[in-house]
């Protein structure tokens, strides 16, 4: 079996594991949460009749075990469950999935759009910053970087706002998207959120290539390249920056990880229709079964990047392979 599969196969068996040990702690979590769920969704006006009965609804008279049980044996299916949100007794069931789909897409745009950015400029500047190590442009590359992602989203979201929206009136200040259209119907409302998300990240992706160049352009693989006879620029993108970016690739992977958590302040920040405002909304009005989906595939996105982070850098350093 070749070592990239055989690597593979294991990063799964231990992110499955991993995976079931979340659901656990994100059940535990929800049955944690003071108060009653169906008490909260009917109000305080509610008979208990009335509360007992959604509680049936909702199966929360049921024993935790036998709820996990359930809710589990749902996700692996692909059901992950109703939706709590807005229900009275005898009221439509709203399936979770129906709720989360278009959420999750919208996410996923304004995920991917970020990153398509993030590690092109990151790698870009990066180079420029090593290759002209202790110049004026290494400075301001170092300075400009470490003074934004200083600033939380929030305030970073809040000073994009006031310049490109309120001063300059050049960008929408929130990002609504009507029903049923798609945020690419409006590009524009993607910009600040992005800009966002970029600022707070990049400085650590940046960085790493730039140390890891230094280290590289120092190495003598590289000094025997020059010795060789080859051009300068070959010599660095072609020799230096392979190297460099194996260790980087883990600060993208994690900088990607970190995305999740800062779109959900972002999405909040700009009202933008994903699956982080939607936690923020649900978590307002105890959607359990809500948070307990998006929470679960948060995790596995987190898990998935990190296989996919380890096999990258494994493809990238051949001689890892042998050591599988």
């Amino acid at each position: 079996m070749h070592p990239l599969v055989r690597l593979a196969l294991r990063r799964l068996g231990a992110g499955l594991v991993t995976l079931f040990v979340v659901s656990v702690l994100i059940f535990l979590a929800t049955e944690a949460l003071p108060g009653d769920v169906a008490q909260a969704i009917l109000g305080r006006n509610a008979t208990p009749e009335a509360i007992a009965e959604l509680r049936a609804q909702l199966g929360l008279d049921q024993p935790a075990v036998e709820r996990f049980g359930d809710w589990l044996g749902g996700v692996l299916t692909g059901d992950f469950g109703q939706s709590a949100a807005g229900r009275t007794a005898g009221a439509a069931e709203a399936p979770i999935w129906d709720l989360i789909d278009t959420r999750l897409a919208n996410t996923a745009l304004l995920a991917l759009v970020t990153v398509a950015l993030l590690v092109p400029i990151g790698v870009i500047l990066g180079v420029l910053a090593a290759t002209r190590a202790g110049r004026g442009l290494d400075h301001a590359v170092s300075i400009g970087s470490l003074t934004v992602v200083a600033l939380p989203e929030f305030v970073t979201g809040a000073i994009l706002v006031l310049v490109f929206s309120v001063w300059l009136d050049i960008l929408p200040g929130v990002s609504l998207v009507p029903v049923g259209d798609s945020p690419l119907s409006d590009p524009r409302i993607l910009v600040l959120p992005v800009a966002t998300l970029l600022a707070a990240s990049l400085a650590q992706t940046l960085r790493m290539v730039r140390a890891g160049m230094l280290e590289a352009l120092r190495s003598d693989f590289v000094q025997m390249a020059r010795l060789a006879g080859y051009p300068e620029r070959r010599v660095v993108y072609r020799h230096a920056l392979r190297n460099a970016l194996a260790p980087t690739v883990q600060v993208i992977a994690l900088n990607v990880q970190w995305l999740i958590g800062g779109i959900i302040v972002t999405e909040y920040v700009f009202s933008y229709p994903g699956i982080g405002q939607g936690l923020v909304q649900a978590v307002a009005i105890r959607d359990v079964p809500f948070v307990q989906a998006v929470a679960l595939i948060i995790a596995a996105v987190y898990v998935t990047l990190n296989i996919v982070a380890d096999l990258v850098v494994v493809f990238l350093i051949p001689k890892l392979r042998t050591a599988q």
